[in-house]
């Protein structure tokens, strides 16, 4: 039986199925960070279900993306970090979020009313203990 490969009208479309729904990019930005466990990853995005997280890093390994790396220990140990072609991705990626905050300073006039990343970072300041 022949594959049939598929067709494209522009790169774009070949780099958007790859990142393609809510959570990929966020899971790619958290691992330029470097490796992490799965618990890791669902500190880090708290609305991510466990059922999506797992089905994510499936499709980013199967894409050659991210690279699992499973230690021969009891308990399990696996851990998730970008391959060298998903090194490849990290200044889109960068440019992506850059863009993504101009684009909420000019719809909101200020993107830390909107990013969570910023009342997370506000919250942390407020609660360090004095020096």
């Amino acid at each position: 039986m022949e594959d049939k490969a598929k067709t494209y009208m522009l790169g774009i479309e070949a780099t958007l199925e790859v990142i393609s729904g809510k959570w990929k990019g966020i899971i790619l930005h958290h691992l330029t960070s470097g490796r992490k466990r799965t618990y890791e990853l669902r500190q880090l995005i708290p609305k991510i279900t466990q059922k999506v997280l797992t089905q994510q890093l499936r499709e980013l390994e199967k894409d050659g993306i991210i690279h699992r790396i499973i230690y021969n220990q009891v308990p399990p140990k696996v851990e998730y970090e970008l391959s060298e072609y998903g090194w490849d991705f990290k200044d889109l990626l960068d440019r992506f979020c850059l863009w993504g905050e101009d684009h909420l300073d000019r719809i909101y006039g200020d993107k830390t009313k909107v990013l969570e990343e910023y009342s997370v970072k506000e919250k942390n300041v407020k609660q360090a203990p004095p020096l």
